[in-house]
């Protein structure tokens, strides 16, 4: 199967529940299965799952793997037991890409990079350590997400595991892989297993009255709930300090990028990331112009809030500054109210 045609072991499932697919990042997935309101509602109240067998996994353990992740990403390791979001940057501090780093035993690691960058991180991670293991689990797994404030409690029916934030679990002898992670602001978690597993659990999830969702929730949830995009409000030509990630960054030891973000603790950024509420429906777009007294800069990221029933949007100035933003669209300047995401916390 060639990269343009690349589909989940679950595809034959979701087409029977109804779903609309689209491509992404070289995969077909679904996109909603009728409407992504009710499935971004479901999430906020209840429970929702998603396939996200799209995104990037692979196992790095043996010798070599611990010290390998530490020269290459910014933020600290994970102890046993613990998953952390970290990020692999360029020599000039910008974000080769962001994933989350799940410690499964010591020198053992389930390494989650976008899926656009998982071969990439793959390759700089075994150019770091040559001896470590470095197994590609995307061809032959699923990896699921089950989020909302019921997430927990249906998790622990089906698998006999209540999710604990940033935290990792190995059940049923060693075939499913969890951590309590998600991208929706929401309780829940991840799970990485093999495709008869990954479809009972789906079959599972469903009977169990939870609502399948499709990418178009996943990215307004994770939009209300402020967390960036790679390609979107992260890319190699910004860094975690103008995108308002300084928690991700460990100072204390060398890493690739570090001079450059010292430089900037030291000068300040050229740029920062701000989040904006529109009045009423109008919907801010990618690309749409911002300005703020003598400041210029653009959106990211926007769409319609579910539940604030607004838009809102995340979007670079340059140079950073406090003052009131206007937003461009549709030929018109009009002025939007600067809000600190999240957006939507979880209930």
């Amino acid at each position: 199967m060639t990269e343009a045609t690349l589909r989940s072991p679950l595809h034959e499932l979701h087409r029977r529940l109804g779903a609309r697919f689209t491509r992404f990042a070289g995969w077909e997935m679904p996109l909603h299965y009728g409407s992504v309101l009710a499935e971004h509602r479901a999430v906020r109240t209840s429970a929702g799952w998603f396939d996200v067998s799209h995104l990037g996994r692979f196992r790095w353990r043996g010798r070599g793997a611990d010290a390998a992740l530490r020269r290459l990403t910014c933020g600290r390791i994970p102890e046993p037991g613990r998953a952390r979001y970290t990020m692999v940057l360029n020599e000039r501090g910008g974000v080769v890409d962001d994933m989350i780093v799940w410690c499964l035993h010591t020198d053992d690691y389930l390494v989650q990079p976008n899926a656009a960058n998982h071969e990439r991180v793959m390759a700089m991670l075994a150019a770091e350590a040559p001896t470590a293991q470095r197994l590609d689990l995307r061809g032959d797994t699923v990896c699921l997400a089950v989020q909302g404030p019921d997430a927990p409690a249906v998790l622990e029916r089906i698998l006999g595991w209540a999710p604990r934030r940033f935290r990792t679990w190995v059940g049923q002898e060693g075939r499913i892989l969890g951590a309590g992670t998600g991208y929706t602001g929401e309780a829940g978690g991840e799970i990485v297993c093999g495709p008869s597993d990954g479809e009972r659990i789906a079959a599972e999830l469903v009977e169990a009255g939870v609502q399948p969702c499709g990418l178009g929730a996943r990215d307004t949830l994770r939009l209300e709930a402020g967390l960036p995009l790679w390609g979107n409000e992260l890319d190699e030509d910004t860094t975690p300090l103008e995108a308002g990630l300084d928690f991700v960054v460990d100072f204390d030891r060398k890493f690739r990028g570090r001079e450059a973000l010292l430089e900037q603790r030291r000068n300040g950024v050229g740029k920062k990331l701000v989040g904006f509420v529109t009045a009423g429906r109008t919907i801010p777009r990618a690309g749409n112009r911002l300005r703020a007294d003598g400041s210029e800069g653009w959106v990211t990221s926007g769409n319609f809030s579910p539940m604030l029933e607004r838009g809102i949007g995340l979007g670079y100035l340059r140079p950073p500054t406090d003052s009131p933003i206007e937003l461009e669209t549709r030929g018109r300047w009009v002025p939007v109210e600067r809000t600190e995401p999240p957006f939507v916390r979880a209930t």
